[in-house]
């Protein structure tokens, strides 16, 4: 357990707060319910989905919603049940999650691009009532619901109904739905007018159960209550400053708890308007900014730095962006300075993680954000209101600033566990603190700075080495468009330093020409042995790069 210390009392960080920020509350609709039910009364008449040419009001989100949740509380969706979607950012995504959570049953979003058995490890763990899909996904879904054993009720879309003006390349061939699968449209149509019967939502009730990328490993239900997700979709609305004129550019995808809270929960709880661009297609993105001007964002680094390769983009493009945030990966200071160049975008970095529904950490707007000295990373933010961030040694003490250790979280966003895996629940959970398994740093200012994750640290010679220092320092060199470093075995240091570089369009460089760039910029131990030139790094969908993938190239 961490030990008491006085940093949580002072919470230092809170002076470096907007005013707003700083007499912000818990909000008062404590489910996710409430908060889409006091929208709806709000703004009935504002556009709550745009969809390129397609928009769909607060009042029409609601009618439709109860369309479906009527029609799935006829087939036995109840309390606690839990209903998957398996979609990119599309209207019956929100439409799914609203009329689940009036049955007070629990969304389950899922990666669209997981094949078969990836998809079948998610249902068989969720065991859900009902799963939505894309009809393209017929053959995919039904490999994994038989693969899982599964005999849930399959719903279908077309993601491109009514999108003419995009290329069918983006979407896939039209593929026939699975055999008995019910059509949302058809459901929405012959069930308008209805209502499913009056259900209030506890904050205390799952309000969504998100499982984490499996990256390293199977991958965990993180359990998150009502109290979580209304929690963080009230901070990110503060501290974005949205309201029911902002539109928000809804780039990180919502099976992904960016998206789901930071894009989703947030526009609800400010009753603002959802860009959807369906998925990450820098050239498609680009154009729903140059046409809708949105106002905000929050999308992985990875999502701007694809942006800054279209052709004849510039700072006009997003002039009408007011606030922009970044997470999900650290931001080397030199790609940040890049973006800023090239796309007049001052990108604030934020933190957090699935098991803390999104954000516990954001920098506070207007203020520079510093680069820690010792390890050259640029500072995640401060913890948002009503939350505490301690950075703790192996025994779980509490640190001083500028000494490095893993980052403890507690607040009201943290989730109640692992679904099924009440082992690994406790672990994590133990002492009362959510540990992130990021080693971090925190100044005596209290911003906080990621080192890099605890299970990435190389010992080579028997010195530390942190793949994300030197991930920046190649960051630096003009031609590099991304990098990543890991570990690999040696014979002589035990380990040593190996990385894997893609370049920018046009640009030229070798393997040996980077590592005398980095011999002129780090210690000796840390500058890789190995570097393998690749014309484009392992990526999950929501843009972080792959580490484990490389590790088994």
């Amino acid at each position: 357990m961490a030990a008491e210390t006085t940093c949580i009392g002072a919470r230092p960080w809170s002076s470096l707060y907007e005013p707003r920020v700083a007499g912000a509350v818990i909000p008062e609709n404590g489910d996710m319910l409430s908060c889409f039910r006091a929208a709806v009364a709000r703004n009935p008449a504002g556009i709550a989905l745009r969809y390129f040419e397609e928009t769909w009001t607060y009042a029409q989100l609601d009618e439709r919603s109860d369309a479906l949740g009527a029609w799935m509380n006829d087939r036995g969706v109840a309390s606690g049940d839990r209903v998957t979607v398996i979609l990119q950012n599309v209207p019956a995504f929100v439409l799914l999650a609203i009329a689940v959570w009036k049955l007070n049953a629990t969304p389950v979003p899922t990666n669209p691009m997981y094949r078969g058995e990836e998809l079948a490890r998610i249902l068989s763990d969720a065991a859900p009532k009902m799963v939505l899909c894309d009809a393209r996904q017929a053959g995919v879904v039904a490999e994994a619901l038989a693969l899982a054993r599964i005999a849930a009720i399959v719903l279908h879309t077309d993601s491109a109904g009514g999108q003419a003006t995009l290329a069918p390349a983006i979407f896939g061939p039209e593929a026939e739905p699975l055999a008995g699968s019910y059509r949302l449209e058809s459901i929405l149509g012959d069930n308008a007018g209805r209502r499913p019967p009056e259900v209030a939502a506890a904050g205390s009730d799952l309000g969504l159960l998100m499982y984490t990328s499996g990256t390293t490993g199977r991958p965990k239900g993180a359990m998150l209550s009502h109290a979580n997700l209304a929690f963080n979709a009230r901070v990110t609305t503060t501290w974005m400053d949205h309201d029911p004129q902002s539109i928000i550019l809804a780039v990180a995808p919502f099976f992904h708890i960016t998206g789901f809270v930071s894009h989703l929960a947030s526009a609800i709880d400010a009753a603002s308007t959802m860009l959807l661009p369906f998925r990450m297609v820098p050239e498609i993105v680009l154009d729903l900014v140059r046409t809708y001007r949105p106002t905000h964002t929050v999308a992985a680094i990875t999502a701007f730095n694809a942006l800054m390769g279209v052709p004849g983009v510039g700072p006009d493009d997003f002039a009408s962006l007011k606030r922009v945030y970044s997470g999900g990966a650290p931001i080397p200071p030199s790609l940040r300075d890049r973006i800023r160049e090239k796309l007049g975008i001052d990108i604030y970095p934020g933190f957090g993680m699935t098991e803390t529904a999104a954000p516990t950490h954001y920098a506070p707007f207007g203020l520079r954000v510093p680069v820690d000295e010792a390890s050259g990373a640029l500072a995640i933010g401060v913890p948002v209101f009503k939350t505490d961030a301690i950075i703790a040694d192996d025994e779980g003490r509490e640190v001083k600033p500028g000494v490095a250790g893993e980052l403890l979280l507690r607040g009201p966003q943290i989730m109640s566990g692992y679904r099924h895996l009440a082992d690994e629940s406790a672990a994590t959970l133990a002492g009362g603190w959510m540990h992130s398994g990021d080693i971090a740093v925190m100044d005596a200012e209290g911003w906080f700075y990621i080192v890099d994750r605890k299970k990435d640290v190389i010992i080579a010679s028997g010195f530390k080495v942190w793949p994300r220092e030197v991930e920046d320092c190649l960051y630096t060199h003009e031609a590099v468009r991304e990098a990543a470093v890991i570990g690999i075995a040696d014979a002589y240091r035990g380990e040593t330093v190996k990385a894997f570089v893609s370049l920018r369009a046009d640009a030229q460089t070798s393997a040996n020409e980077l590592q005398e760039y980095c011999r002129d910029r780090l210690a000796g131990y840390k500058c890789p042995r190995i570097i393998e030139l690749l014309p484009e790094l392992p990526k999950t969908i929501t843009g972080k790069i792959q580490r484990n993938v490389l590790r088994g190239s």
